[in-house]
């Protein structure tokens, strides 16, 4: 089972818009800990439904949902793994963001693979190479891989920044992380 919550609904219904700036807008207005809360909510009802096995559990996302993927490694004990497509990995701590992948590295309860291009203007390799320190340091089962030529956003099959080749192996590589790591 397979269940994608709507994470900004509570700010406003994104689907509605366009302009990714006004998107952006909306995104950095959710906090942390909503967002924590809505994911286990959504555990639950899956849960309850008794339609999915819960004891499978697994994430991914993409962008703003890969941060999001690290954060709920360290934050669910229910949690068998993760894969985090191009996640911002450090950040200004602020009210709402209070920590960032970087800052819990050493925490996870589940193994994340994070899929990474070695293009992306919004994610320097500096700072990917920063959280592969903090996981070597933690002795974590956790995972970096850079695409060299890839920029942000190479899995997104609508937009221009798609790269094929790169898209495929992650998606390969989603698989294999989530059998070995007991989701499929």
């Amino acid at each position: 089972m397979a269940v994608a919550p709507e994470l900004y609904s509570r700010q406003v219904n994104v689907s509605r818009l366009s302009d990714i700036d006004e998107i952006r807008k909306v995104v950095s207005k959710v906090p942390d800990a909503q967002v924590m809360a809505d994911l286990d909510a959504a555990v639950a009802w899956v849960k309850a439904s008794g339609q999915g096995n819960v004891e499978k559990l697994g994430i991914t996302g993409f962008c703003w949902g890969g941060r999001i993927v690290w954060l709920y490694a360290e934050h669910s004990a229910q949690l068998k793994a993760g894969v985090a497509w191009y996640g911002r990995l450090v950040g200004k701590a602020s009210e709402l963001q209070p920590k960032h992948p970087i800052d819990i590295a050493a925490s996870l309860k589940a193994p994340v693979l994070g899929l990474y291009g070695g293009n992306d203007q919004g994610i320097p390799l500096e700072t990917v190479d920063r959280m592969r320190t903090e996981l070597k340091a933690a002795n974590s089962p956790s995972s970096i891989i850079v695409y060299p030529d890839a920029p942000h956003a190479f899995y997104a099959d609508y937009r221009a920044s798609c790269r094929k080749e790169p898209a495929e192996d992650g998606w390969r590589r989603l698989q294999t992380w989530f059998k070995k790591h007991d989701v499929a």
